[in-house]
């Protein structure tokens, strides 16, 4: 039997020389594989979904919460949305020879940078199947070959979800390594995240245990996805009857994703006119309540129950029905929480003043800042990329949801007719 070392030599030189074959594709060839894999996607769907019943019933036996099997189920009609989201991608421009920017130098060399393809991409995730529909077909569109490690809790699932898009491939006259599965355990992981000089980048995507690990551990370049302890702050200027739709959305629109808000702040200004509405609110669609002593008070005027809350309950991302709610007494203390208690992924303001959504925006250091607007709105999908391959929280080359042209770098390409330095 293959060590993890080796199997992962051998998958990672396989993906590299499909990498150089998809290097070459041009645009009209990568879209027409996209669709393909759409179409196979749908005719497979019962397929799919029996696959992904297994891991569902499997999880559920296991105590997985509710919120997390809805992460991972698939239905008839989330097949089709993934398939969707594959012909929205070949829809969008093809980043890979873009020039970035060129010029003439004075000695007749004309110098301009190229975006090219990463070449092998490493991807490890947790329980969510689309993932490795999206990150599959982000690669292919970039020019990439991905080698993908879902979790074992998705195992059935995202076999016959690859299994399906490598025979599309193949029936496009494409390799079918573009498109890679690991199925073994934490010992595959290790190598992958070792294989400096066979895999390019390695992207986590997941809890924070994960992303800990594949960053300390990692010998390959990693871009550092993140958890998202999100925050909506209701500044004092606030039109409340916007706040209000804007925090139980940002709560209870899908509470299991990483653009989910997990805490609530309001300036005290508006505190006893905003909270008891949106505490009903919230805890009549079901949320557990976390508040600090004004917003316990809000809590008993609007006849809800709630829990104390702790700096544990701060800096926890929930992904449930749970969220912490606090008052402050200022915008700077509203930045100072945030800045003490933010995972740097997404935070929200809620303000008529321009002042202070300016201030806002410049002073949080989060890959994304929503000013009026929903925390649910921080994915690629919403901002026009077709997909997104994770939310990067760090700053280095891609901030933010990461789609084409995150999985692109640059070369430099230098032309002249003979000359020579001196």
């Amino acid at each position: 039997m293959q060590s993890s070392q080796a199997r992962i030599d051998s998958a990672a030189k396989a993906a590299r020389a499909a990498s150089r074959r998809l290097a070459l594709l041009p645009r009209a060839e990568k879209d027409a594989a996209l669709h393909a894999m759409a179409n196979a996607l749908e005719a497979a769907s019962d397929r799919v979904v029996a696959a992904n019943d297994q891991d569902v019933e499997r999880g559920a036996r296991a105590g997985m919460p509710e919120s997390l099997q809805d992460r991972l189920r698939l239905t008839p009609q989330r097949v089709v949305a993934v398939a969707d989201a594959l012909r929205d991608l070949a829809a969008l421009p093809d980043p890979v020879g873009d020039v970035v920017r060129g010029s003439t130098l004075a000695n007749g060399l004309q110098i301009r940078q190229v975006r090219v393809p990463m070449g092998v991409v490493g991807m490890i995730y947790e329980s969510r199947p689309n993932v490795t529909v999206d990150a599959a077909g982000l690669g292919l569109k970039s020019g990439n070959a991905m080698i993908l490690r879902g979790g074992s809790a998705a195992a059935d699932s995202n076999a016959a979800l690859v299994d399906v898009m490598r025979t599309a491939l193949s029936a496009q006259g494409l390799p079918a390594d573009a498109v890679q599965l690991l199925d073994g355990g934490r010992e595959d992981v290790g190598a992958l995240i070792t294989a400096r000089g066979l895999v390019d980048l390695v992207i986590p995507r997941g809890g924070a245990d994960l992303i800990r690990t594949v960053v300390t551990q990692a010998t390959v370049p990693v871009i550092e996805t993140g958890v998202g302890n999100c925050h909506v702050y209701v500044d004092a200027a606030a039109d409340l009857d916007m706040a209000l739709a804007i925090a139980v959305n940002s709560k209870t629109h899908r509470p299991s994703v990483c653009n989910a808000a997990e805490s609530l702040l309001v300036h005290q200004s508006v505190a006893r006119d905003f909270l008891p509405k949106v505490l009903a609110e919230l805890a009549g669609a079901g949320v557990l309540l976390h508040t600090d002593e004004a917003a316990s008070t809000a809590a008993r005027v609007a006849g809800v129950s709630y829990e104390p809350v702790t700096d544990e309950d701060w800096a926890t991302e929930h992904l449930a029905m749970e969220m912490s709610v606090g008052v402050v007494p200022s915008l700077d203390a509203a930045l100072d929480h945030i800045d003490r208690f933010g995972t740097r992924h997404t935070e929200a303001i809620v303000t008529g003043d321009r002042r202070a959504a300016r201030r806002f925006s410049a002073e949080v250091d989060a890959a994304v800042v929503t000013v009026n607007a929903s925390t649910r709105f921080t994915d690629g999908g919403e901002f026009g990329f077709g997909a997104e391959i994770g939310i990067s929280t760090q700053k280095l080359h891609a901030r933010g949801p990461m789609a084409l042209q995150e999985l692109t770098s640059t070369k430099w390409v230098v032309e002249g007719d003979g000359q020579v330095r001196v």
